[in-house]
């Protein structure tokens, strides 16, 4: 299946939503939008594209209404999403749905393409987690590309980002290998360095911060404020 959600944020209206495939959008408040499952997805073989825009001095909340479930299908274990986030001048977006659940034998791949004004803000969460209960199977790959775009054609690059959870992935062990993560990139955000046992925030040169947290499990990580 191939799935496409677009969530268009204005200042003058409502959110703008189009979707087709297993992913559709809810308007849930003036400027939140909440996404929603319509079929099982993503399977293996299955692809999924979500693009968020936010206008010139528009605001935007997403979220989800339950977490996703990504599975192996009989024909290929793999799947991939790919989300592309781009706010304009002015403009605020908050993402920050429930996690993706990668099953046992599931192979998820994602892509996260993130383009934001300099007087924008931004504050994106992504949290997985690998096996449902009582599995220890599954993987995600995961891959974050963020600029930040200055005005007068300058762009600069804000944040390059890769990590890999679960089983075949180069830092797996069966001994202690995190099998979950939250991740959250803020913009802007001038708060120095702090870690913890399993989580770390870090400030990012060109602004922001990142922080990570891993785990066992979603519901148990210790979360940077």
């Amino acid at each position: 299946m191939r799935t496409e959600l677009v969530i268009v944020a204005s200042a003058e209206r409502s959110p703008r939503i189009i979707s087709s495939g297993g992913l559709s959008g809810r308007l849930t408040g003036p400027d939140t939008v909440h996404m929603i499952g319509t079929a099982a997805t993503p399977l293996g073989g299955d692809e999924m594209r979500i693009r968020v825009e936010v206008g010139k001095g528009a605001s935007l909340a997403v979220h989800s209404v339950a977490a996703t479930l990504a599975l192996p299908s009989a024909a290929t274990t793999e799947s991939h999403s790919w989300w592309s986030f781009h706010v304009e001048d002015g403009g605020r977006l908050l993402f920050d749905p429930e996690p993706m659940i990668v099953a046992a034998d599931a192979r998820h791949h994602s892509r996260t393409d993130v383009r934001f004004s300099d007087s924008g803000a931004i504050h994106i969460r992504e949290r997985i987690q690998i096996g449902r209960a009582g599995e220890r199977a599954g993987s995600w790959y995961g891959t974050v590309f963020s600029d930040v775009d200055c005005g007068g054609g300058r762009v600069r690059p804000h944040l390059r980002h890769r990590v890999e959870l679960g089983v075949g992935t180069s830092g797996h062990d069966v001994i202690s290998a995190p099998m979950a993560m939250s991740s959250t990139i803020r913009f802007p955000d001038d708060r120095t360095v702090e870690a913890g046992r399993s989580w770390v925030r870090m400030p990012l040169a060109a602004g922001g911060s990142l922080s990570t947290a891993t785990g066992s499990r979603i519901d148990t990580l210790a979360l940077p404020t």
